[in-house]
C-alpha cells in the first residue's frame, strides 16, 4: 500500500493508522486499513473530506456484514460511522435513520410506530449498506420505501439526494464517487404494530431454519442469476436461485483452505476456521467458473470485495 500518504486533516474523531479490519467484519478476515477514520459527527466528517487531498481514496464501511477485506488491506482512508450516525426517529409519517443504524433496529422502531419496514428485520448490517446494495427480502426492497438519502460528497459538501437519482437496481445503486451516506428517509405503509412484530418473529424463525445464521458468513455470496427490472423494484423477480445453480454443479460443501460453501445453504460462503480472504475469494471464483462451464450462467458477486490481495501488496 501507499507508503507516502499525505498529512491528514485534524479531526475531533479518531484517526488510526494501519488499523486491523478483520475484527470489524463478519468474516473475520483481511488486512488493515491504511488509515481508519471514525468521525465524531456530521460536521467532523464534512470538514475532514473537504480538507483531505482529493487524490486519497476513501471507502465508507459499515459493520462489515456483506464484505470481504482482502489480505493486503485497504489503501487510503476507511471511514467507519459510529454513534454520531445511528439515530432513528419517526416523524410526520416517515422514518429517518442514520447510516450506522442497524437494519434490525430500524425495523423494530418503525414497527413500534406502526410503519412497515419489517423486511429490514432479517437483513444484516446497517442502513448505509442497505441503501448502497438496494437490500431486500420477502418481496420488498429499499427501492420500494426509500424517499431520500443525505450524503457527504467527496469535497465535503452535504447534500440530499432523492431516491430516483440513485438509479437503484438489483443489489446496486449509483452514488457520486466518494460520497458517504450519513442518513436515509423511508416512507412505509401503515400497519398494526402488534401484527408487524408478529411478522418479524415469523421471518426470524424462517431465516434461522434455512440459513446458517450461527456460522461466520457475509450473507448471500452471489446474486440470483436473474433479478429485477431496470427500476430496481420488486416487479420482475425470476425463480432462478444462486443456491440452486451451485447445487446443480455439485459445489455445496466445496472447500478451499478454511473456506467452505455452507452445507446448510450453498450460497453462503463461510469461514469455517482459519480461512484467509484469499481462500474465500478463490473458492467463490472456483464456484463461478464451474457454474459457468457447466450451465452457461455467470454468477455475480453480492458480497463486496475490497482492498488488495497480499501478494499484490507485497509486490509493490
Amino acid at each position: 500500500m501507499n507508503k507516502n500518504l499525505p498529512d491528514l486533516p485534524t479531526v475531533r474523531g479518531t484517526l488510526t493508522a494501519h488499523r486491523a479490519l478483520a475484527d470489524l467484519t463478519w468474516m473475520r478476515v483481511g488486512g488493515p486499513a491504511e488509515v481508519l477514520f471514525q468521525p465524531a459527527d456530521l460536521d467532523d466528517l464534512a470538514a475532514f473530506l473537504a480538507a483531505l487531498d482529493p487524490a486519497v481514496p476513501v471507502f465508507p464501511m459499515g459493520v462489515g456484514s456483506n464484505l470481504i477485506v482482502r489480505d493486503g488491506g485497504i489503501p487510503g482512508v476507511v471511514i467507519r460511522l459510529g454513534r454520531g450516525f445511528n439515530a432513528i426517529s419517526v416523524e410526520e409519517g416517515s422514518t429517518v435513520a442514520g447510516a450506522a443504524a442497524l437494519d434490525a433496529h430500524v425495523a423494530r422502531k418503525a414497527a413500534d410506530a406502526g410503519f412497515d419496514l419489517t423486511f429490514l428485520r432479517t437483513i444484516p448490517g446497517t442502513v448505509g449498506g442497505a441503501v448502497c446494495m438496494n437490500a431486500g427480502c420477502y418481496g420488498t426492497y429499499v427501492a420500494d420505501v426509500l424517499q431520500s438519502v443525505t450524503v457527504v460528497l467527496r469535497d465535503g459538501t452535504v447534500a440530499e439526494l432523492e431516491r430516483d437519482s440513485l438509479n437503484l437496481a438489483y443489489r446496486s445503486s449509483q452514488l457520486p464517487d466518494g460520497a458517504v451516506i450519513v442518513a436515509a428517509r423511508f416512507v412505509a405503509p401503515k400497519a398494526d404494530p402488534e401484527a408487524l412484530k408478529a411478522r418479524m418473529e415469523d421471518q426470524l424463525c424462517k431465516r434461522d431454519e434455512t440459513q446458517p445464521t450461527k456460522d461466520r458468513t457475509a450473507g448471500s455470496t452471489f446474486r440470483n442469476p436473474a433479478g429485477f427490472s431496470s427500476t430496481g423494484r420488486a416487479d420482475d423477480v425470476h425463480d432462478l436461485k444462486a443456491w440452486k445453480v451451485i447445487d446443480n454443479t455439485g459445489m455445496r460443501g466445496a472447500t478451499k483452505g478454511g473456506a467452505v460453501m455452507n452445507t446448510k445453504h450453498s450460497n453462503f460462503l463461510t469461514n469455517a476456521g482459519g480461512a484467509t480472504a484469499a481462500d474465500l475469494e478463490d473458492l467463490g471464483e472456483e464456484v463461478r467458473k464451474k457454474v459457468y462451464d457447466s450451465q452457461g450462467i455467470e454468477l455475480q458477486w453480492e458480497i463486496m470485495r475490497v482492498g488488495v490481495r497480499k501478494d499484490e501488496d507485497t509486490a509493490k
